[in-house]
C-alpha cells in the first residue's frame, strides 16, 4: 500500500512539473480591451438517405369477374418520399419467389405457386408495369433533395383456371442506397 501511495505521488509530481502545452492566446491592456484568438473547427458531412412510406401495407383491389376476362386489376399503393443530401436510388424487389397462400373454400385449395410476378409495379397509374422479382429493379433515381415523392402503383396479375379462391399475400423489399 505504502509503494502505491508513493508511486502515485511521484506521478503527480511529474505531471505537475512537465511542461504545458502551448496554446493559441491573447492578451490587451487599456480600454476598451479587446482580445481574439483565431480557430477552427472541422466535421465530416456522410451521405443520408431517409425514406418514408405513406402506409406500411397496401390491400390490393379484390378481383371481379371482369378483371379475370381481362386478366388483371389495378390498385394505387403507397407514396414512398425521399430525402437525401446526395444523389439516391431506390430499388424494389419481392422477399420470395411466391406468394404466401391461405386456403379458404373447403375443396378449392389456394394457389400456393401464385409467381411474385403475378405483381406488376409502376410509378405512372396508366403504363410501363413491370412484373415484380427477387431481384432488385431500379425504381426511381435522384439527386439531392428534401423531399422527393413518388406514388407506386400496382397491377396483379389473374387467370381463371390458375388462381383458385384463397387469400394471398406477398412481402415487398424497398431499398435506398446512395451509392
Amino acid at each position: 500500500m505504502r509503494r502505491v501511495v508513493v508511486l502515485a505521488i511521484a506521478v503527480l509530481l511529474c505531471l505537475v512539473s512537465a511542461p504545458t502545452l502551448s496554446l493559441a492566446q491573447c492578451s490587451a491592456s487599456g480600454a476598451p480591451a479587446n482580445c481574439g484568438v483565431p480557430g477552427s473547427v472541422s466535421m465530416t458531412a456522410g451521405r443520408v438517405v431517409r425514406l418514408q412510406m405513406s402506409a406500411g401495407s397496401t390491400a390490393l383491389t379484390a378481383p371481379t369477374p371482369s378483371d379475370f376476362d381481362a386478366g388483371f386489376n389495378s390498385t394505387t399503393g403507397p407514396t414512398l418520399t425521399i430525402s437525401a443530401n446526395a444523389a439516391w436510388t431506390l430499388h424494389i424487389r419481392s422477399a420470395a419467389a411466391l406468394w404466401t397462400a391461405t386456403n379458404t373454400s373447403p375443396g378449392a385449395p389456394a394457389r400456393a405457386n401464385k409467381p411474385a410476378g403475378d405483381l406488376m409495379w409502376s410509378t405512372v397509374s396508366n403504363g410501363g408495369f413491370a412484373a415484380l422479382t427477387t431481384t432488385d429493379a431500379s425504381l426511381v433515381t435522384g439527386n439531392a433533395t428534401a423531399s422527393n415523392s413518388t406514388t407506386l402503383y400496382f397491377q396483379t396479375l389473374y387467370g381463371w383456371t390458375l388462381d383458385t379462391p384463397g387469400n394471398y399475400s406477398l412481402s415487398i423489399v424497398l431499398t435506398l442506397t446512395a451509392p
